[in-house]
Parts: C-alpha cells; structure tokens; sequence
C-alpha cells in the first residue's frame, strides 16, 4: 500500500505529509531521476540485445556489433557513476552513446534503403538489411537501438545542462 501511495504521489504531483512537507512536480521528478532513466534504459538495450541473439538466435549483422560496443560500457559506466554521484558522467557517456548513435543512424538509413546496400559494410554473415522483427509494421531491431541511443543522448544532455546550470 505504502508504494501505492508513493508512486501516485511521485507521478500526480500530491503532497506527501508523513515524511517531509513538500510537493514534487513531474519536473522536478524527472531532474532528480535523469541518470537513473539512461541507466534503465541503457539495461533495457543491453538485456534486449542478448535476448535477441542468445534467446531467439537471431544472428546480429556487423553494425549491430559495434552499436554493442558502444551500449554494454553504458550499463556499467552508468551503475558506477550514479553510485559514485559523478556530475561528469554526462562527458563520459555523451561520446559513447553518441557515437552509438550516428552508427544506429547509418544502420537505419541502410535498412530503410535510403542508403544503398552495396556500400554498406556488413560483407561478412548476415546482411545489416535482414528483417528479423518489424513490430507494428515500423519497428525494428535497428529502430530500437537508434531510440536507446537518442534517448541516453538526451537524457544526458539534460544532466549536463541541469549540472552546468546550479
């Protein structure tokens, strides 16, 4: 009952009397919770990603690799900084996840056939093309990272600028 009550407080901006005398806005919720929304969605990623290929055998293409590469150190570099109450982890995680991003960009950009295949790199293995799942006829598996990349970026741009701004 207890996290009933705190959970609609968090998020139905009520005043909670049994502990302090204040109000938390939606706003303020979120401030507070910057890193630890990039650090859930950053395990997210990493959990569907191993889900994809070690539960349903899904082959990943050489640009899903990299797009790893740059994920997987997120989980972790993220755990340490929030624990660690580190205000430069947005420059520790900015180059990763952007970087991350531009690669899910480009791999987006091939998939959709904006970019011609014949220039992509994936020669080797499965082709960075192959449709494995389309939910509601849109999203894919690269959809899917290019929004956890975009999310993490922003996320930590909005720390940055929270941090920079007190």
């Amino acid at each position: 009952m207890h996290i009933y009550v705190f959970i609609l407080a968090k998020f139905q901006n009520v005043y909670i009397s049994s502990h302090a005398h204040y109000t938390i806005t939606n706003m303020e919720f979120m401030k507070e919770n910057l890193l630890k929304f990039a650090f859930i969605v950053s395990i997210i990623s990493t959990a569907g990603s191993l889900f994809f290929s070690e539960v349903l055998k899904f082959p990943p293409c050489e640009l899903c690799w990299y797009q790893r590469i740059f994920m997987y150190p997120l989980v972790v570099i993220l755990a340490i900084g929030i624990w660690k109450k580190d205000k430069n982890l947005p420059y520790l995680i900015l180059p990763l996840s952007i970087t991350g991003l531009i690669i899910s960009a480009y791999h987006n950009l091939l998939y959709y056939g904006i970019i011609p295949e014949s220039i992509a790199p994936c020669t080797l293995g499965i082709s960075c093309t192959t449709k494995q799942i389309e939910w509601f006829g849109f999203i894919t598996i690269p959809m899917l990272s290019l929004l956890s990349f975009l999310t993490i970026s922003i996320l930590m741009l909005f720390y940055r600028k929270q941090t920079v701004d007190k």
